[in-house]
């Protein structure tokens, strides 16, 4: 099987302003996440996946074939979910799944009979025959997932799909999103600025930051080996100082990290390296260490350190959640 999609040096300008600068990338089937802030590329590279921007330089590739030449026979294949646009109005919800089927190359007869069984798994079943300007926020995102499914793609392409959304309705889509990528042979290829979402959905993630992809891959192995990574809080004794027990941390080889707060440190140390090492060397500094915990690794953290927001700062240690222990006097 070939792969999901491959670029190679993909530019796209906008005028003056560089959208996509240099990405390649080569990614398998599945559910992938796309993360970035808001114009760090995610949506051009949306579009141009899709064969809707003209793209100024570069090689794309989606299910083996080339975007540039072959895109329009490739949108039978992939159903898009719009941020923004894509809703008609004046239509009723079953007369724009229905043409979104059509669309894609459906009779009518079958998108409109696609477009009822469709509604009705989604929720919408008593709302088919009301006009899209008369949805909420929550039903004009299901509504266009649903014309976006309709005629049963292979990918599934969605531009912050839990936009505009209330809590509820939030969790929601993220649960009709799971259950849509655990479908055999599907794959779907998420954007959003929102981190917790990717987690939930996705298996994978491509972390864009202006116009760059800066990391791609499969999300455990974005989130393992972080076990020699600790939050460390102190307390100086007698005229002890940060500084102090800092330098002695990093002649034993750890890789420190001050806090701005005093008294607090993110550091990462050796396989070789005991905790009871914290306490001895906090000992021979005359400084308490009152909390030592390790770090929990999420997608955010992953995120911040990649592009540099803004920071390598680790966040302050919540004391009462620490392993709270004093080196013995």
């Amino acid at each position: 099987m070939s792969r999901l999609f491959e670029i190679d040096s993909l530019i796209h300008r906008y005028g003056s302003v560089l959208a996509l600068n240099g990405v390649s990338l080569s990614v398998e089937h599945g559910a992938i996440g796309l993360v970035g802030q808001n114009g760090a590329g995610k949506s051009t590279l949306i579009k141009v996946l899709l064969g809707l921007v003209k793209y100024t330089s570069g090689v794309v590739r989606v299910f083996g074939s080339d975007v540039a030449r072959h895109g329009i026979g490739l949108r039978g294949q992939i159903g898009y979910m719009p941020e923004r646009e894509g809703i008609i109005p004046g239509l009723n919800g079953i007369e724009y799944v229905g043409l979104s089927g059509e669309l894609n190359g459906m009779s009518r007869k079958i998108a409109l009979r696609r477009a009822h069984e469709l509604l009705s798994q989604l929720g919408l079943e008593e709302a088919r025959y009301r006009r899209l300007e008369n949805y909420s926020a929550g039903m004009i995102q299901r509504i266009k997932l649903a014309a976006s499914l309709v005629h049963d793609p292979d990918l599934i392409l969605l531009d912050e799909p839990t936009s505009g959304l209330d809590p509820d309705g939030r969790s929601a889509m993220l649960a009709l999103l799971k259950s849509l990528a655990q479908r055999p042979g599907k794959s779907l290829l998420f954007s959003t600025h929102l981190l917790g979402d990717i987690e939930h959905v996705c298996q994978h993630a491509i972390i864009m930051e202006k116009g760059k992809v800066v990391a791609s891959g499969a999300l455990d192995s974005m989130l393992a080996g972080q076990e020699n990574t600790f939050l460390i809080q102190w307390k100086n004794n007698n005229g002890s100082t940060d500084a102090g027990y800092l330098a002695a941390l990093q002649q034993s080889g750890a890789e420190v990290s001050p806090s701005k707060v005093s008294g607090q440190a993110r550091v990462v140390v050796t396989d070789q390296w005991s905790r009871q090492q914290f306490f001895q060397l906090a000992k021979e500094q005359n400084v308490t260490l009152v909390g030592l915990e390790p770090e929990e690794m999420d997608l955010q953290t992953v995120y911040q350190r990649l592009v540099g927001l803004k920071t390598n700062i680790p966040p302050e240690i919540d004391s009462r959640k620490s392993e709270k222990r004093e080196a013995d006097s």
